[in-house]
């Protein structure tokens, strides 16, 4: 019987281009475009300038690109592009593996690409196996491992391990190195959300990077464990409480699951996305205003308190994970981008007060149906006696709510509204026809960064 690591191997090495739908091609070609978006808005925020101001100063050989402005060593432009994608809260989720892949995957094969002279399909094609291995993996460990462990980190990086493996032209044997090596390297706890420290940005860029120096690593004969998911000692029995292997290997190679892939609409934890949109709608529906509320009940699953029970944050970084302070802003500002979250907001004596009247608790039966639905129970009391309720299973870019190809274009000239309008539609032509690029430096030759 094979181990994990080798049915892994089999399917990386196998898989070709031509093996993915035209669905799966145009499907990844937008969740890069949402990587880069997200990269773009991060780029210039206080603990990505920490992260690259030690990155240049500990200097690189020119071989990729980064976000913020020139060129380092492949390892060091994953480490930066893949931390910075990931603050603004806006790049992709998961929902049944709880992992946000773009952060992770699309640095470490953009960085190997470009260092490599390889194609557009190639990158479509290694951000795909990317995708679906760290996806995978994540939904044979979930919910139990998400409690201690950060799964965009986790196991992230086995995803970025895959496309690079990919990119890389390794073999099975060197693929399964690669693998023991990724797994070995797998790490992010929790504990930063008690205090807000920025360890959360630290998290995807050493996954991407991990994954890179896993496959250089392994190219050159150095070895990893072999049985790094399912051994006695080995990834499962030590993070988690449950696991399932079957999850890595039901329909591999049939199924792509980045088409499982949610984007992100408002620029907070996913876990209150289900809530806002509630608020929102029944804002609008009702034309409320602050003074008609008395209170505002809401029910949701454990693991949405666990991540986002904070009755006073004190930064604008843990107000994206307040779900009182995302209900009441989403009330007050009726949306929730990236421009909503700021100072102002945060200390806004109207918000502040409507956060005191929600409360939140776990709702029985959207907690049961989780992790398959993020849903959400909202009752809002009037002043007048009355009460109002909206519930939802699937929020808003979910793919069973999706957006709409031009929603997801929208949003990328949100967040990359730093850059002149003709930079923008670039970007979005290249991306849109990655598959017809011949060379990926065809995207890179400016740098994605913006000076």
């Amino acid at each position: 019987m094979n181990s994990l690591s080798k049915t892994i191997a089999n399917f990386i090495v196998n898989t070709r281009f031509e093996d993915l739908s035209k669905e799966v091609v145009e499907f990844t070609k937008i969740c890069i475009l949402d990587w880069l978006g997200s990269a773009i808005a991060g780029k210039d925020m206080a603990p990505i300038k920490i992260i690259d101001d030690m990155v240049k100063e500990m200097g690189g050989e020119p071989q990729a690109t980064l976000i913020t402005g020139g060129k380092t060593s492949v390892t060091q432009a994953a480490f930066v592009n893949g931390a910075a994608s990931h603050i603004v809260e806006l790049d992709d989720i998961h929902k049944a593996s709880i992992i946000h892949a773009a952060t992770v995957v699309i640095p470490a094969a953009l960085a190997v690409a470009e260092w490599k002279n390889k194609s557009g399909r190639d990158v479509v094609e290694a951000v795909a196996i990317g995708y679906d291995v760290c996806y995978r993996v994540g939904e044979a460990v979930s919910p139990s491992h998400y409690y201690y462990w950060h799964n965009t980190a986790t196991c992230g990086t086995f995803g970025a391990a895959a496309a690079v493996a990919k990119l890389l032209n390794l073999n099975t044997e060197q693929i399964i190195h690669t693998l023991g090596s990724a797994g070995t390297q797998a790490a992010g706890l929790w504990e930063f959300i008690e205090d807000g420290a920025m360890s959360k940005q630290l998290h995807p860029g050493k996954a991407a990077m991990n994954g890179v120096i896993s496959g250089l690593l392994s190219a050159k004969g150095f070895t990893g464990a072999r049985r790094i998911l399912e051994g006695r000692r080995g990834f499962f029995e030590a993070m988690s409480e449950q696991y399932d292997a079957t999850k890595i290997t039901n329909q591999l190679g049939e199924i792509f699951k980045i088409i499982e892939n949610s984007f992100k609409i408002h620029a907070s934890c996913r876990h209150t996305h289900s809530t806002m949109d509630i608020v929102i709608d029944l804002a609008k529906e009702h034309d409320l205003q602050v003074d008609d509320v008395e209170s505002i009940s809401v029910g949701t699953y454990q693991v949405a308190l666990d991540i986002t029970n904070n009755a006073d944050p004190n930064t604008v970084y843990a107000s994206k994970f307040s779900l009182q302070f995302c209900t009441a802003l989403a009330l007050v500002k009726r949306q929730g981008g990236l421009l909503d979250f700021t100072e102002e907001s945060l200390n806004d004596p109207i918000i502040r007060g409507l956060m005191e009247k929600v409360q939140v608790g776990v709702e029985a039966s959207i907690h049961d149906a989780y992790p398959e639905k993020w849903g959400s129970l909202v009752k809002i009391k009037l002043t007048n006696g009355e009460v109002i309720e909206k519930q939802s299973e699937y929020p808003k870019g979910d793919p069973e709510n999706p957006p709409t190809k031009d929603e997801m274009i929208a949003k990328f000239y949100q967040l990359a509204s730093s850059m002149p309008v003709e930079q923008i539609q670039s970007y979005v032509n290249q991306v849109l026809h990655l598959d017809e690029i011949f060379n990926i430096n065809e995207f890179l030759q400016n740098g994605v960064s913006v000076k």
